[in-house]
């Protein structure tokens, strides 16, 4: 029996036959009068272990939620000094990077367009999902800009993700926003507070464990191996949950034997 669904079992997924970072896939309808539409996105296929940097970006990476919908279209740089270089590090040093914004999805070729444009001096963002609302354009921006309450979406999301991984495992290291909304998003889905960081329009970079103390991207960049201390996996994470490792869970079965024709 076929019944429509958003979420693939893990035999479906397993068909796609993924590699592991971003697979690109095509979603395609075709109709009678208006041909085949066609709409790409990416899967991303990750282990079990990896450990994930959230961000947001209206805000925390732009300058400002409202502008930072608008500027970036007209060609202006709204972009925080150093968070270019900053992601870069953190991201060399073993980290996946995951962007959730509360942005409509129709906004979605936009916004990976901006998040591919934003170049400081040669250095990129790296790259990871983009988590947008599935909403329309007019209320996600009443719920981001007007009511001021994109942790709905976000908390929801971020929590979906977070099932995906091992239970007795945090795959959130630390988590970037703009408001005190996004910190209560991130500490909902278990972001310890000393690596949850908000940016003000200002570029002061604030850690909520100690509000008092004001940074910028360029200085914590200037920390990263000690923040965001290199991933060494020199020895497998499999002999930590020997029940995940490929041997064990992603093996095929031997084919059943019939002993009594080898005597």
């Amino acid at each position: 029996m076929y019944r429509k669904s958003l979420r693939l079992t893990s035999e479906q997924i397993e068909r796609l036959n993924l590699r592991e970072g971003a697979n690109t896939v095509v979603f395609s309808v075709t109709t009678q009068y208006q041909g085949t539409c066609r709409c790409e996105a990416a899967i991303y296929l990750w282990n079990w272990d990896d450990q994930v940097v959230i961000s947001d970006i209206d805000g925390t990476i732009t300058k400002s939620d409202a502008l930072g919908h608008i500027l970036p279209q007209l060609g202006k740089d709204w972009t925080h000094h150093g968070i270019a270089r900053l992601y870069h590090k953190i991201h060399q040093n073993g980290y996946k990077f995951l962007y959730c914004s509360a942005r409509a999805i129709g906004m979605a070729d936009i916004t990976k367009g901006y998040l591919q444009w934003v170049n400081d001096r040669g250095t990129v963002l790296p790259k990871g999902p983009v988590l947008l609302a599935p909403s329309s354009l007019f209320s996600a921006l009443h719920r981001e800009v007007i009511e001021k309450k994109p942790e709905v979406f976000k908390v929801a999301c971020l929590t979906d993700i977070r099932d995906l991984f091992n239970p007795h495992r945090q795959p959130f290291y630390a988590a970037f926003g703009n408001r005190t909304n996004d910190a209560y998003a991130y500490k909902q889905v278990g972001v310890i507070e000393a690596r949850i960081f908000t940016v003000n329009p200002r570029g002061e970079l604030i850690q909520e464990k100690t509000k008092g103390n004001k940074s910028t991207y360029s200085r914590l960049s200037e920390l990263v191996d000690h923040v965001f201390p290199l991933i060494v996996r020199g020895r497998t994470s499999s002999f930590d949950y020997p029940e995940f490792s490929h041997f064990s869970f992603w093996r095929e079965p031997l084919p059943p034997v019939d002993l009594s024709a080898l005597l």
